[in-house]
This record gives structure tokens, C-alpha cells and sequence, in this order.
């Protein structure tokens, strides 16, 4: 069974914000160390980074604005901790410790990751789609619940539609948080890492994003470990890992466009 939530659900909002500030740190900087904490909900956006890089108060209203709405911003930003800083001073190294699983992803993956890519693409609003094998949930704001019934009801699959009927959603019933939605972001892979709101040298982007990846091509589960200043992984240099990271970050078009799905 699978869950898989939309980029406008309030948590994945939480994670746009995120990476849409991870963005401006790449660009200011080729290695940036950030690390970005967002709750938001009712009008209000709460974040807190540690980061290498001073970002403009109005750039990062801008970005929440346009992502989430008028909402006001309270943003506090904090140095780097020293000893973690010095970790990453002659070469990348793994920024923490962490567990990380890649797995092939499952045909019903994939057809969850399809059934909300298609609905966000016809209503653009908060929505939560689960598949658990013949059994389909669909709750999708902003939608008329009977006909969205008669639109996914096919034969041999069992729907249920907006069980609680017709509703809104977003942010003004709901709040988010940054990497709370870690099995819609990576299905039968997660682990206790989240993916969002981090720069590269954070095994949690990084060795996540690889160890996918190679699950992927191998079609084999992929299972790693690392301690915080490990320079190998998987026995290769964790400089290339976090090189594999950014390719893939890079090819889908930045850290906010990868936090609107995750992995899959």
C-alpha cells in the first residue's frame, strides 16, 4: 500500500519553502551548508535556518508568498555549529549519521504517483491519494465529490471518494511541516532521514537520492549506513556521491521542484 499527497497539501508547502530557500543558498555559493526548518499554517510561516549563507528577508518573503500565499513570515537564521562546520573544511564528508534504503519501486507506486500527478494537473489543490491493491482513496480538495465518483470508479477497483465530501483544504484548516510526508516523498525506501530543506553534504539528501537511484538501476534493494564524517560510502568517495546528488537535483530543476513529489 502506498500514500501519495500533492505539492499543494500544507506539509509539501513546508517543503517547497525549503528548498525554494536551499535554491538561493546554491546560488549564491557552489557548497552552501544550510539546513531549513518550516511550519506554516492560519496566515503564519515559522522558519528557522542554520546556514552558511545570509539570504535577503525579502527574497525569502517573495518565495513564500508565491509558493504559499499571503502569509506573514517570521524567519530566524543561525551560524552553522562549529564543529560541524570544520567537518566539511578540506573535503565533503558525510554531514550525519543515518540508515538509508533504496528500493525498486513497486508498480503500485507508480500508479499512485500517476493517479496525483493527474488530478493535481486537472485541480492544482490540496490532495491525498492512497492505493492499497484493488482499493483506491481519493480525497481532493476543490473538487465536486460525485463527479470525481463517476470519473474514477472503473471495474474491479474500489473508490472511495472525499469520504467526508466536498472540502477546501490548504492552509487556512491545516498546518505543514518540513519532511513530514516522507513515504509519499519515497515510498518503500523511507527511513528516518527526511529529504527536504538540506544541502547536499546532509546524508539525508544525498545518500537518500543514491541509494534510490541505484535501487533503481539495479532493481535490487539498496541498504547504507554512515557516520558523520564517513568520506566513502558505498566504497566510493562521499565527494561523489554528493556529485551523483547534485546531477539529479540539477536535471529535475532545483531543491523546491524536488520537494514538490520527492523520489517518485
Amino acid at each position: 500500500m502506498i500514500e501519495k499527497v500533492n505539492p499543494s497539501h500544507p506539509d509539501k508547502i513546508a517543503d517547497r519553502i525549503a528548498g525554494a530557500l536551499v535554491d538561493m543558498a546554491y546560488m549564491k555559493e557552489k557548497d552552501p551548508k544550510i539546513a531549513v526548518e518550516v511550519l506554516i499554517g492560519h496566515g503564519k510561516a515559522h522558519i528557522i535556518a542554520e546556514s552558511s549563507v545570509a539570504l535577503r528577508s525579502d527574497d525569502i518573503c517573495k518565495a513564500v508568498r508565491r509558493i504559499a500565499g499571503t502569509v506573514a513570515v517570521d524567519y530566524v537564521r543561525h551560524n552553522q555549529d562549529a564543529h560541524l562546520a570544520e567537518n566539511q573544511r578540506c573535503e565533503p564528508r558525510c554531514g550525519d549519521n543515518g540508515i538509508f534504503k533504496g528500493v525498486p519501486l513497486t508498480e503500485e507506486e507508480r500508479r499512485a504517483s500517476w493517479l496525483a500527478r493527474a488530478l493535481y494537473d486537472e485541480y492544482g489543490a490540496d490532495g491525498k491519494y492512497i492505493i492499497d491493491g484493488d482499493r483506491v482513496v481519493v480525497c481532493q480538495s476543490h473538487a465536486t465529490t460525485n463527479e470525481l465518483r463517476e470519473k474514477l470508479t472503473q471495474k474491479g477497483n474500489r473508490v472511495i471518494v472525499n469520504p467526508l465530501g466536498d472540502w477546501l483544504g490548504g492552509l487556512n484548516v491545516d498546518t505543514g511541516a518540513t519532511n513530514r510526508k516522507l513515504g509519499s516523498d519515497m515510498g518503500h525506501s523511507v527511513t528516518g532521514g527526511g529529504l527536504h530543506g538540506k544541502d547536499l553534504s546532509k546524508a539525508d539528501v544525498s545518500v537518500n537520492i543514491y541509494a534510490f537511484l541505484k535501487a533503481q538501476e539495479t532493481g535490487k534493494p539498496v541498504e547504507l549506513s554512515c557516520a558523520i564524517g564517513d568520506t566513502t560510502i558505498d566504497g566510493k568517495p562521499y565527494a561523489e556521491i554528493v556529485e551523483i546528488a547534485r546531477r539529479y537535483i540539477n536535471d529535475i530543476g532545483g531543491f523546491e521542484k524536488f520537494a514538490e513529489w520527492g523520489l517518485f
